[in-house]
């Protein structure tokens, strides 16, 4: 189902799932940070050290993929002006990118820049609320 959504649909999927996983996120570990206080244990420093270098790696991740996705927009924008510039040579007339291909476009742009972002915060929630629930569990 996924695959036949629009871009613009699989975006607002992501914004949303990111909106609701993030905070779950950092209101776990602001909690485990202040329980944890003055004296964290070694499973509350990995935790941190985790969240540190995961931040870390998830932004570069993002930078990274909107580099390539934009590199991606401007070769087929080149190729749109090539094509144009022959359909014009040849005494065609030209067709240029639709609005919603400009669209699209965008929403490819932020998609990419947000998935690792989301990734990350998604797979975070899950597994620090499956770690909460078996505490709770716990007699």
């Amino acid at each position: 189902m996924a695959s036949r959504r629009n871009p613009s649909q699989r975006l607002a999927a992501q914004s949303v799932e990111l909106a609701w996983a993030a905070p779950q996120v950092v209101a776990h570990r602001l909690s485990r940070m202040a329980t944890a206080g003055t004296n964290p244990s070694a499973l509350d420093r990995r935790e941190f050290a985790r969240m540190g270098h995961e931040k870390v790696l998830a932004f570069h991740q993002s930078g990274m993929a909107l580099w390539a996705q934009m590199w991606r927009l401007q070769m087929q924008w080149s190729q749109s002006l090539l094509t144009m510039g022959w359909a014009t040579a040849l005494g065609a007339r030209p067709r240029g990118p639709s609005s919603r291909a400009a669209g699209d476009a965008a929403a490819r742009l932020l998609a990419a820049g947000l998935a690792p972002l989301h990734v990350t915060a998604v797979a975070n929630a899950r597994r620090l609320n499956a770690r909460s629930s078996r505490k709770m569990r716990r007699p």
